[in-house]
């Protein structure tokens, strides 16, 4: 995967409260770093650190003693970098046309489980599922859930789903589960 370090320096930026809030207040109006360190009791240190990382990253522009937002800079941030259309997920051609047909009503654009249907259907989602597990592989817990975790936040049903229907198994202790052939 390619790594964009003007993205992750972005990211970085906007992943900080204080930052958030010093772009919620420069969307409003200019503002000095004492005033911006003053409404959000910050030190004025503190204030200049955060100021000066949001302009090297071009969120804000500095003019004089005053600091405003960079429209344009997060414009086309937003608009070239975290826009980008997600892939449209293809089910799988080993799906029959009715078991096809049944994915795209639980699963989301990008693979994801929507939600976990009722038994029959569900047996349909497991298979899906399953796919994602290697034959010859043991998995701890946590690398089962990692796993699952990709599709849907409940992995805890999800898991004891997959093991009921005899699609992985996992020793009595829980310590290693694998895909069953």
């Amino acid at each position: 995967m390619e790594t964009n370090p003007e993205m992750l320096d972005f990211v970085k930026a906007m992943s900080n409260p204080n930052r958030l809030r010093i772009i919620g207040l420069l969307s409003q109006t200019s503002l000095s770093r004492t005033e911006i360190a003053s409404r959000l009791d910050l030190s004025p240190k503190e204030a200049l650190n955060h100021l000066a990382y949001l302009e090297h990253v071009g969120a804000i522009l500095q003019s004089g003693e005053s600091y405003t937002l960079n429209d344009d800079k997060l414009a086309t941030m937003a608009r070239d970098k975290l826009a980008q259309e997600v892939p449209s997920f293809k089910i799988p051609s080993d799906f029959d046309d009715k078991s096809r047909k049944l994915l795209k009503a639980f699963l989301t654009r990008d693979g994801g489980i929507r939600l976990i249907p009722p038994q029959p259907n569900l047996q349909v989602v497991l298979k899906y599922l399953v796919q994602f597990f290697e034959f010859d592989a043991n998995y701890t817990e946590k690398e089962v859930n990692t796993i699952i975790r990709r599709f849907n936040e409940d992995t805890a049903s999800l898991r004891r789903e997959l093991v009921e229907a005899g699609m992985l198994a996992r020793k009595s202790d829980g310590s290693r589960y694998w895909r069953v052939k």
